[in-house]
């Protein structure tokens, strides 16, 4: 009895995998396409020189001071030296704190406004596997070595619509 059940089983699951299906598209395509895209893109830009400008700034002072000490330092006394010089460090090391301060900042940004776009279309894929009955959707950009377009639909131009591109 047992050997027949399993002979069943065996003759039945190739009919449920076929019934089964199976959907990819490419992340890397749709992203650049999106609205949000554009706009993250835009903001960052304008982030992005917003701190150019900032540290540009700062490099400038860094500059001016340096050289006002240069001409100046051997006509001042040892102490006015000293506390020149410990200002220079100081102004010196605001800088590159805030060389670093801005690139983690950017960073974060960056990272923010993909994430909301990562969300848009796993929201989207989500809905279309739902809709669609399909067993997976896979990302192809993320690395997956091989996918059969025989077996598997490119649900790209659904996710389009989907995502009003």
């Amino acid at each position: 009895m047992k050997k027949i059940l399993f002979a069943a089983l065996m003759l039945l699951a190739p009919l449920t995998m076929s019934a089964q299906k199976f959907g990819h598209f490419n992340s890397t395509e749709l992203v650049p396409l999106m609205p949000e895209y554009t706009t993250a893109q835009t903001e960052l830009q304008t982030l992005q020189k917003q701190y150019e400008d900032d540290l540009k700034r700062m490099q400038e002072e860094l500059q001016k001071k340096s050289d006002e000490f240069e001409k100046e330092q051997a006509n001042l006394l040892d102490n006015v030296r000293q506390r020149r010089q410990a200002e220079l460090q100081d102004l010196y090391q605001r800088f590159q704190q805030s060389v670093q301060d801005n690139g983690q900042a950017f960073q974060k940004a960056q990272a923010e406004k993909m994430q909301a776009i990562s969300e848009k279309i796993l929201a989207a894929v989500k809905q279309l596997g739902d809709a669609g009955g399909y067993v997976y959707i896979m990302d192809t950009s993320a690395g997956i070595p091989y996918i059969s377009t025989k077996l598997s639909t490119d649900v790209t131009p659904e996710l389009k619509k989907a995502l009003g591109i």
